[in-house]
């Protein structure tokens, strides 16, 4: 029953390099092994298309919104044949947006670096409340429509451009309403 000290050290290093070399080397290598597999089978379909367009942007912006939760988004321009993304726009890069709903402004902000101010177009539809914004440069293409969460006032739009961030301003069409009820005290 009582075995010596070092046949019981032993015993442990055993079942320790049997644990962890099978819990982690097993798993890493295969997971090393798969990831490989699936970058060299993208290598190819970008090979056989001719042409590799890119550079491909793919990413998740997260904020808190009025009720308190996280509102995730995703946003880029990674090709449907990679599985992601719905639309066909592989040659434009979609920009980050950031849309703040105040009491009386909607504001929006935009990441457009390495474009200059002329090449930036802004279309608002009114009725269906989306602002459309496009660029199309040699150098540098962005497409994004941004839905707005409210009706805006078109003429009271301000924006600004600077250092690759775009600042639009709207006016809200009626001022927010605040919730709530009165409450009599008794």
């Amino acid at each position: 029953m009582w075995k010596r000290k070092k046949d019981r050290d032993d015993d442990y290093d055993d079942w320790r390099r049997d644990f962890f070399d099978d819990f982690f080397s097993f798993d890493i290598e295969k997971e090393f092994r798969r990831m490989e597999e699936w970058m060299n089978r993208i290598m190819k379909e970008m090979q056989s298309g001719g042409e590799i367009k890119g550079p491909y942007v793919y990413g998740f912006s997260m904020k808190i919104g009025p009720d308190g939760k996280p509102h995730i988004q995703q946003f880029g321009n990674v090709p449907k044949r990679f599985g992601i993304k719905e639309e066909n726009m592989e040659e434009y890069r979609e920009p980050l947006v950031d849309v703040m709903e105040g009491d009386k402004t909607v504001s929006i902000t935009v990441e457009l670096p390495g474009v200059n101010k002329e090449d930036i177009d802004l279309d608002l539809n009114e009725e269906e409340d989306v602002l459309t914004l496009k660029v199309d440069t040699p150098d540098r293409k962005y497409y994004k429509e941004i839905q707005l969460p409210c009706k805006v006032k078109p003429e009271s739009v301000k924006a600004t451009y600077k250092n690759g961030i775009l600042d639009i301003v709207f006016e809200r069409a009626e001022p927010k309403k605040k919730k709530g009820k009165k409450i009599k005290i008794e």
